[in-house]
């Protein structure tokens, strides 16, 4: 039997990975890794140091294209472009799983942060097996989220005493507004900078990009016009410098507040 563990890695620091993540990348015959093109080729080297540390001997690296996807959908398109990409990444799996693993090895994908948090590694998979055209077991290693990294970082908690929390992504908190019930709401994904709308209105921003990373940048305070902007221009300014930026950040109001 084909084996497949997905391996969440962290957000962005090595040292992120937790023992069982280290015995599990030990454990591994071929690794699958997604190219996402040069300017993300930060992502990929972080695998590579990954790997070199604590990838066994003999190992096999096999590499397919990401496939592309269309994040400029307006939102009655939004989730059939979705559901397209996760198609086709069902297929690049598929591919990868028929022609680079054999019986009885081990397989892993290496998933940034933790494979249960806005990643479609797992749905990709379970849309493989279901075809049927490939036998094989999988098994998760949770790994450190962005979440978890923002929180560490700037040294608060993710929810305030007996409250809950949301997490949700840039582009609900912009379509929807500012949710009525939780206090602590985290955003991912927020290519429209969504925080902007809501400054002055009593919250308070704890926003941080490349977490984890020698290129971390990390921003807070009360979130009027004057932060906004602020964030917004660092913003733009790191993901020229970069190419893409991979951010995130917690919206907090006090406790009853609506």
């Amino acid at each position: 039997m084909k084996r497949i563990q997905v391996i969440g890695i962290g957000a962005g620091d090595p040292e992120h990975l937790t023992l069982q993540a280290v015995r599990a990348i030990g454990a591994t015959d071929v690794f699958f890794l997604l190219d996402k093109g040069e300017e993300k080729d930060d992502l990929a080297a972080l695998r590579r140091t990954i790997l070199a540390e604590h990838a066994r001997q003999p190992h096999r690296v096999a590499v397919v294209p990401d496939p592309a996807r269309d994040r400029t959908a307006a939102t009655p398109a939004y989730a059939p472009a979705v559901d397209d990409w996760r198609r086709r990444r069902a297929d690049a799996y598929e591919r990868l799983v028929l022609d680079e693993l054999a019986e009885g090895e081990c397989g892993a994908f290496l998933v940034w942060g933790d494979p249960a948090l806005y990643d479609s590694t797992l749905a990709a998979l379970e849309e493989v097996h279901a075809r049927g055209t490939a036998d094989f077991t999988w098994a998760v290693v949770p790994g450190v989220s962005s979440v978890s990294a923002l929180t560490a970082r700037h040294r608060t908690t993710l929810n305030q005493v007996g409250r809950p929390v949301r997490i949700t992504t840039g582009r609900r908190l912009a379509e929807e507004g500012l949710p009525d019930g939780p206090d602590d709401i985290v955003v991912m994904l927020d290519a429209r900078q969504a925080f902007a709308a809501l400054a002055g209105r009593g919250l308070h921003i704890y926003w941080g990009a490349y977490l984890g990373t020698p290129d971390e940048i990390l921003l807070s305070g009360p979130l009027d016009t004057a932060l906004a902007v602020r964030i917004s221009q660092v913003r733009e300014e790191a993901r020229a410098r970069k190419g893409w930026i991979m951010d995130t950040y917690l919206l907090r109001r006090p406790a009853g507040r609506q």
